[in-house]
């Protein structure tokens, strides 16, 4: 019984680089027939220009997986700890971080 559990358990390794995370304010999803891809972008205040961060692709079966987990999440992190509000700016994004905008 005990080699039946170690044949399904997935040892996952995590670098130091990689556990650090990379920030992402941002995320521009796009797919094909075959694919879905995810770019996680920062951006900051000011600055007209962003970089994409990191670069995710999904078969469209992972996709839906990926889905399906996030809302699980989300409903478990709400239940945990309140509604969370998302605030719509003109695009759709709060361009200026629901602060106030610099003036010189």
């Amino acid at each position: 019984m005990e080699e039946e559990q170690n044949e399904n358990q997935l040892n996952i390794e995590l670098s130091e680089e990689i556990a650090e995370g990379i920030y992402s304010n941002l995320a521009i999803i796009t797919h094909s027939s075959s694919e879905f891809v995810l770019d996680f972008i920062r951006v900051m205040p000011g600055v007209p220009k962003a970089k994409v961060k990191s670069r995710i692709i999904l078969t469209p079966e992972h996709a839906k997986r990926l889905l399906t987990a996030l809302e699980d999440n989300l409903e478990k992190f709400e239940n945990a700890n309140g509604r969370i509000k998302i605030q719509q700016g003109p695009a759709g994004f709060p361009m200026n971080f629901g602060g106030t905008v610099g003036q010189a």
